[in-house]
């Protein structure tokens, strides 16, 4: 199991070159980015959709472009891999975004992990022409149409949400078929469903939902569906920092986790840093 980072790269924190060659250097061995278009002043969706959630953090609205900054950090590193943690599919033209995640995965040499995540902020998801009761209908076509565009020289689809004829799409992906898709999501039966269909990784976010027995239960559903469960990994969002909780979650079958930074303060983002760094020696030594 390897140990990453997470963190909303945001204008009052540390910068992305920096960032990137700061965690690098330390040994990490992914860094994970999260994205929001914008935050609608109103406010109406509680934060990650949950009735009495505190108030919004302030990194929400402050956050880089997900696929700039990492592009960034990707000219000026060799080995990180790159993660969105997660990329609001459903918000993004599925064309621009094959294009951009194939780039990133040239430029990078191969180091791109795609987080595929359906959103909670129903009035951001509004404001891009979503229609929210159909989201994760929109995220499985907008999965399935990237996956044509990266693997076939003449790609074309034709869904309830995405058509398109037969096209010309490059660059394609260094990595192949494509790179891995990385589903945040809670551990219900028809998220389940969409990762056993069309995804690599299940990456749930630590201290919202139990892990270890739903695990296990994705790997049943896995079977039971007749995809080999050994086809799909485990990682872990937001991980607590613990060597002998990380070493629990390695040993129920985890590939990685991404242990979280302070996304407002430079110093404090290395600082924090620095003390992860005997939990990098030890799981990516």
């Amino acid at each position: 199991m390897k140990v990453g980072v997470l963190i909303f790269p945001t204008d009052k924190g540390i910068q992305p070159v920096e960032l990137g060659r700061e965690a690098e250097t330390r040994g990490f061995d992914s860094l994970w980015l999260p994205e929001h278009s914008h935050i609608p002043v109103s406010r109406r969706t509680p934060w990650g959709g949950r009735v009495g959630a505190p108030p919004l953090p302030d990194e929400y609205s402050r956050s880089h472009d997900q696929f700039i900054a990492l592009a960034a950090i990707a000219a000026t590193t060799t080995s990180l891999k790159l993660g969105t943690g997660i990329t609001l599919v459903a918000q993004r033209d599925v064309l621009w975004l094959a294009k951009e995640v194939a780039s990133l995965d040239v430029i990078s040499a191969g180091r791109v992990l795609l987080g595929v995540g359906y959103g909670w902020n129903h009035e951001e998801m509004e404001h891009h022409g979503v229609d929210i009761a159909h989201r994760r209908k929109v995220v499985r076509e907008k999965v399935l149409a990237l996956k044509e565009l990266w693997t076939k020289d003449e790609a074309e689809f034709h869904g309830d949400y995405v058509n398109f004829d037969a096209s010309w799409s490059w660059p394609k992906p260094v990595q192949q078929p494509h790179p891995p898709i990385v589903i945040g999501a809670s551990p219900t039966d028809l998220h389940f469903r969409h990762i056993i269909e069309y995804g690599d990784v299940w990456m749930p976010i630590e201290g919202r939902f139990e892990v270890d027995g739903k695990w296990a239960e994705l790997q049943q559903a896995a079977t039971a569906a007749g995809r080999d469960p050994a086809t799909l990994r485990l990682g872990v969002f937001g991980a607590k920092p613990d060597a002998a909780h990380l070493a629990h979650l390695r040993d129920i079958g985890a590939s990685f986790v991404a242990l979280s930074l302070p996304p407002m303060d430079r110093d404090a983002a290395l600082a924090t840093m620095d003390r992860y760094a005997p939990l990098v020696a030890e799981f990516n030594g």
